[in-house]
């Protein structure tokens, strides 16, 4: 899909089980493959990340068999690779990268390691220059210090001590700790400078430790490997839950209210990400943790509040807290976050250009950003939130649907860690509801709609209106309706509320305004307009507001609110429809027969259900309301005793 509409939200809560953790997952599948002996992985997780290094496994001769509901059974290859030259890809995968270039430096073969456009904008020469104090011959393809990378056989000098830089990315440090136990010899790590992302460390002594390995540490500065390590298979290893991802669902039920249990991490986890829920607790949520689960809840009492926080320790996850700074009271500044900038992209700036649109005023630098919430309702981009290709922004910025109907650009992205993220998203959020109302020309579908909308106190659209209102507001705007372009534009910013009998544009009453013949005539030219039937797609959507819309209109329930939580297609008899239509003319003062109106809408009626775009036609879900002889009361009581069976 090119976007995805995300409906407001009202509240969330409920469970959420976790995929398993990237990081996790891609480390796990490397050290099973070099060690000694068959691994069974389970809870594994699918994404296209984990997909580039099985995928790459399986090129360099590791025989990777897939067992069903994300079981694995790697068949280790006690630290050699049998195919001594291969040309791999890894996508924008970051772990599986890093981590190939340490193992596949030691192995003595030739091998080519490419990735996305993005990939070789992401540094790698801490890594490299490392690798090459142990006589690695590795080569750029590219740009200097950057890949693609060449590595080719070479004579590898073991032990001594190494050096490598810390303060741009622990996965250098990972790359090079994981692949030191090929050497088979004692070898000491210093790492130059401050250790950032300490706990992805952690992750990695962890994972060492289960396949065998003990890495002997002092701090976070000199790390040592004894002789005679080698990794061996554990048998089965499990996959802890993804604790970045677990940042999404916590904070929807600090905004949302909750509670929203996340299961798959807890306090016993390994992943540094977890303490994402103390930052929430210090903006003001309610946080209960299991061993193996976290629950999260909003405040007993007012708003979440802005914080000042140190992000080292929870680099990915921070990411989370810029967007839940949208629902807080003050700024929320979040610091030591330079490794942003060398992710997927530029995720400082990103975040910046994409909060800006929602109205918030940021402040960045080299590793910080600040957010200040809009003082009023966010603003609806109806370009919508680009993602950059970056899994973390579409994750993240799908939070901000609490405040309107949000376009998330390129939702495919989030297929790298979290492939289902949407439709998890979707089962523990409750949208505001929508009634949906179709029906033949005539038949009542408007007067019911904003007669029920009156009643319910709820939000109400005539979606037949707006292309009249486009082609009125294009003429005050001096645009020509053939201008698809400026149309468009004018289209998605139409300032319209519908009343009960009333329909004001920028402030005017406009209800007989767009009824006039050479209105009717513009609404019927941009309405071929594919730009500005786009456009009025989003348009529309945007009328969802708390506490709920009534929409009457074609494709109401199909197209444009597929999730409506009642469907209703109106009719009556043709005879009854050209009465009521002649009776509305007449109380206009306006001279009309009865005969007239029926052959037109015998005709329309004919012309509407066979039309290739939207056709009238009742949808299977929607409820079928005959009004031929129902009074408006007795129509409108009949969908709200249907709504609140729905609800």
């Amino acid at each position: 899909m090119d976007f995805v509409d995300l409906p407001p939200l009202l509240s969330a809560k409920g469970v959420v089980r976790l995929p398993g953790s990237k990081s996790i997952s891609n480390r796990v599948l490397l050290l099973a493959a070099l060690a000694d002996g068959q691994t069974e992985v389970r809870d594994l997780l699918e994404s296209d990340d984990t997909a580039r290094m099985i995928d790459a496994l399986r090129l360099l001769g590791v025989v990777v068999e897939s067992l069903g509901d994300r079981a694995y059974r790697v068949h280790g290859v006690a630290g050699k690779f049998p195919c001594r030259q291969a040309e791999l890809f890894l996508g924008n995968a970051g772990t599986a990268f890093r981590s190939l270039t340490g193992a596949l430096a030691l192995a003595g073969g030739h091998y080519t390691l490419t990735g996305v456009a993005r990939m070789h904008e992401r540094p790698i020469g801490d890594l490299v220059d490392a690798l090459r104090q142990l006589g690695a011959d590795i080569r750029y393809l590219g740009n200097e210090k950057f890949p693609p990378l060449e590595i080719r056989p070479s004579a590898i000098r073991s032990g001594g001590v190494l050096q490598v830089r810390g303060d741009l990315s622990s996965q250098f440090l990972t790359g090079l700790l994981m692949a030191l136990p090929l050497t088979g010899v004692e070898t000491t790590v210093e790492v130059v400078g401050d250790l950032i992302s300490q706990p992805y460390i952690e992750i990695t002594l962890a994972t060492m430790a289960r396949f065998g390995v003990q890495v002997e540490r002092q701090g976070w500065q000199r790390f040592t490997l004894p002789a005679g390590h080698a990794y061996r298979s554990p048998g089965v290893v499990s996959v802890e839950g993804d604790a970045s991802s677990a940042s999404y669902f916590l904070a929807l039920g600090a905004i949302g209210g909750g509670p929203l249990r996340v299961e798959g991490v807890g306090r016993d986890s390994v992943q540094g990400d977890v303490r994402f829920a103390d930052a929430l607790a210090l903006m003001g949520a309610r946080v209960e943790r299991g061993p193996n689960w976290i629950e999260t809840a909003g405040p007993l009492q007012g708003k979440l509040h802005g914080i000042d926080l140190d992000c080292k320790h929870i680099p990915d996850a921070a990411m989370t807290l810029a967007t839940t700074a949208l629902f807080a009271e003050g700024a929320t500044t979040l610091r030591n976050i330079a490794s942003w900038r060398v992710k997927e992209t530029d995720r400082i700036a990103a975040m910046a250009t994409e909060l800006r649109k929602l109205g918030a005023a940021v402040e960045e630098g080299a590793d910080f950003i600040r957010v200040t919430p809009p003082h009023s309702s966010f603003l609806t981009p109806p370009a919508g939130i680009d993602t950059y290709d970056d899994h973390r922004i579409a994750m993240c910025f799908s939070l901000a649907a609490f405040a309107n109907t949000l376009r998330i650009n390129d939702p495919g992205c989030v297929t790298k860690t979290f492939p289902d993220f949407f439709a998890r998203f979707a089962a523990v959020t409750q949208p505001v509801p929508v009634i949906a109302i179709d029906g033949p020309s005539a038949s009542g579908k408007g007067t019911v709609a904003a007669r029920l909308a009156s009643t319910l106190g709820w939000h109400y659209l005539d979606s037949g209106a707006l292309y009249r209102l486009t082609a009125l507001a294009c003429r005050r705007a001096g645009v020509t309706w053939d201008d698809e372009a400026a149309t468009a534009t004018i289209a998605a910013g139409l300032d319209v509320v519908f009343g009960e009998n009333s329909i004001r544009l920028s402030g005017d009453e406009v209800n007989d305004a767009i009824r006039d013949e050479e209105i009717s005539s513009g609404a019927s030219q941009v309405a071929a307009l594919p730009a500005v039937r786009d456009a009025l797609l989003f348009r529309q959507r945007v009328f969802r507001r708390a506490p709920g819309l009534v929409a009457d209109g074609r494709d109401m329930g199909s197209v444009v609110f597929p999730d409506a939580l009642t469907k209703v297609f109106l009719t009556a008899s043709v005879e009854v429809r050209a009465e009521r239509r002649h009776k509305q003319l007449i109380e206009k003062g306006i001279a009309a027969s009865i005969l007239p109106l029926l052959l037109d809408l015998r005709e329309r009626d004919q012309r509407d259900s066979q039309r290739s775009v939207a056709p009238l036609q009742q949808s299977e879900d929607a409820n079928l309301l005959d009004t031929t002889d129902l009074t408006i009361e007795q129509a409108v009581s009949q969908v709200l005793s249907w709504s609140k069976q729905g609800a």
